[in-house]
């Protein structure tokens, strides 16, 4: 075990460093862009994404710490062996997962089991859909324009994946994505390790552009 220096100061931690923020109501998104008609009937929000990963404790070192060898510079005994543990599947993020295959006599996810799930996506929600429930997501952009490039972007993300959203541009200035299995009736692993792979997206360069008041 390694020891510490024994003059080390303790500093108190803050009660909460990783407060949450409240999810904004317009941070949200789903394939072939299209205007959605003014009849279309509004989704029941079932559950909403935090806009924040909770505090999940340690992580696994990135490959340029690795490479560092910054394990040699830690403080311990002669004799202490540290160990970098590489991470088996359940432990990697979602968007550096594979969408596999899903045969329709699966079952959907539970709702409480897509609930936890949705932790672990930024900007997204549970919605009551057409056959079950969905993943959306929605953006508000700076222009037509850049409502036509974010749609690009998801769709260069999203074509790798082989698991595709249902996307809208609903107003000038607002995209819409949802993701669910239809094949299934409801939410698989594709959909959140699809949702993942989109948060990754830059998306700072479409946004409206906020005022500045002197």
């Amino acid at each position: 075990m390694a020891t510490f220096l024994s003059n080390a100061i303790s500093l108190p931690l803050p009660s909460n460093p990783l407060a949450r923020r409240t999810p904004s109501s317009s941070s949200s998104w789903s394939c072939s862009p299209s205007r959605r008609s003014r009849g279309a009937r509004k989704r029941g929000v079932l559950a909403q994404g935090g806009d924040f990963l909770g505090d999940f404790g340690a992580r696994d070192p990135f490959p340029a710490e690795i490479e560092s060898n910054f394990c040699e510079n830690v403080v311990g005994n002669v004799d202490t062996e540290h160990k970098i543990l590489i991470p088996n599947l359940s432990a990697l993020s979602l968007a550096q997962r594979s969408c596999q295959p899903v045969s329709p006599s699966q079952r959907p996810l539970p709702f409480e089991e897509a609930e936890k799930i949705l932790k672990k996506v930024v900007g997204w929600r549970l919605v009551d859909g057409d056959g079950g429930t969905r993943l959306q997501c929605i953006w508000k952009v700076r222009d037509y324009g850049c409502g036509i490039e974010l749609i690009n972007r998801i769709y260069r993300v999203v074509d790798t994946a082989g698991h595709y959203p249902n996307l809208h541009l609903e107003q000038p200035n607002q995209v819409m994505a949802e993701l669910w299995t239809s094949s299934i009736g409801g939410l698989s692993w594709n959909d959140f390790i699809v949702a993942a792979k989109i948060d990754q997206i830059k998306t700072l360069d479409l946004l409206p552009k906020k005022r500045i008041w002197a």
